[in-house]
């Protein structure tokens, strides 16, 4: 992003008015230095929005590589990036204009030059489309999920149900919901993440739960084991589509300490808990 650009948003504490009006060094329609677009005719309005863009996204491009080099280590054989993956790469690149996305894009690329492969052409379709406000929705969603069992991938639990045996029919609810909501992660912002192609749109279920066994419950920074009472017990989660299991290496998750310790006490009663 260049210099003027970077103040248009970075200004603040100013009236709606005030920013539109800034909006329009965007198209042109702003005077600066040399230029005047009240005597510029429209074809040399439209070639100086132009010039701006093409500055702005070289810059981009030359913020996202140097990050990049950054996390590109010097002890590893690096391989060539494929040439179709690394042309889509820079020309989806040159429009990231956030630094916190401009440093997931830096990641990437230094991830491919290590090892190819892990990330695909529709992942960064995807992530191209990403906002900040979703990559923190992302954060947060995989803050509170976790693998289950020998599964490597993550899954956000969203309750616990009781399915057959006795115990059902004594029982208030036989679904107990974890309320995500309590901890930042509502519905609506559940549904922003399968509008955006990473949670699938629908809930799953683990299957009936061996009363037998103890399940390890490995989430970023913790983990726990539990151990049905009974088994008659299953999980629903919210399970992370393909694309979102690739971008979900990207994420520096936090563990949301308080949401681990409600879950413990929430499983408690059909559970044995072993930290």
């Amino acid at each position: 992003m260049t210099e003027p650009d970077k103040k248009i948003t970075e200004t603040t504490d100013i009236s709606a008015r005030k920013k539109a009006l800034l909006l329009g060094r965007m198209l042109g329609l702003a005077s600066e230095d040399d230029y005047r677009p009240s005597t510029a005719s429209v074809a040399e309005r439209a070639q100086h929005r132009q010039r701006k863009l093409l500055s702005a996204h070289q810059a981009n491009l030359e913020t996202i590589f140097a990050l990049a080099l950054n996390y590109t280590p010097s002890d590893v054989t690096g391989v060539d990036l494929d040439a179709d993956w690394g042309y889509q790469f820079f020309h989806m690149a040159e429009q990231i204009h956030n630094p916190k996305m401009q440093d997931l894009w830096a990641r990437i690329l230094a991830s491919e030059i290590v090892s190819p492969g892990n990330f695909s052409l529709r992942s960064l379709a995807v992530l191209k489309q990403f906002t900040f406000r979703e990559a923190i929705l992302l954060e947060k969603a995989l803050g509170m999920s976790a693998r289950i069992g020998t599964d490597n991938r993550y899954k956000l639990l969203s309750g616990l149900r009781t399915n057959g045996g006795l115990k059902q029919y004594f029982r208030k609810n036989n679904h107990i919901n974890i309320p995500l909501s309590q901890f930042g992660l509502p519905y609506s912002n559940i549904l922003t993440l399968m509008d955006a192609g990473i949670l699938h749109n629908s809930e799953f279920e683990t299957g009936l739960l061996d009363a037998k066994v103890k399940l390890p419950l490995q989430f970023v920074h913790d983990s726990f084991t539990v151990q049905p009472n009974n088994p008659h017990l299953l999980f629903t989660y919210y399970r992370f589509t393909a694309i979102g299991d690739e971008i979900c290496q990207l994420i520096a998750a936090k563990p949301d300490v308080n949401f681990i310790s409600m879950l413990k006490k929430l499983l408690e009663r059909d559970f044995k808990i072993d930290n």
